[in-house]
């Protein structure tokens, strides 16, 4: 099992509207993330239950190296930059694995 880099990110968005157009964005990102990016391992987007304008990611990668290529890319560069329309509040939480069951 390989160390990994990881992070959770929570996004409060700024009403209805925004939150639909914030997920629609993370798909078309997701696009380019699923086709260029080996390295990512898992890059989730979580509705919150009970929560209807809080959207929580939960990104893995193989090391800090695949992470930082994962900001470098234009799909990721776009979203960083289109997000802030709909975003009122982001909380990031880096992770450090301490123990785990690697994927098939």
């Amino acid at each position: 099992m390989t160390p990994g880099f990881g992070l959770v990110v929570r996004f409060t968005l700024r009403g209805a509207d925004a939150a639909e157009a914030f997920d629609a964005l993370v798909s078309r990102t997701l696009e380019g993330i699923r086709q260029h990016e080996k390295g990512t391992v898992v890059y989730v987007n979580h509705r919150v239950p009970g929560e209807p304008l809080v959207r929580l990611f939960y990104e893995l990668y193989e090391d800090r190296a695949a992470f930082d290529a994962h900001e470098q890319q234009p799909h990721t560069k776009h979203f960083l930059e289109a997000r802030e329309e709909f975003v009122a509040e982001t909380e990031v939480t880096f992770l450090e694995r301490l123990d785990g069951k690697p994927s098939a």
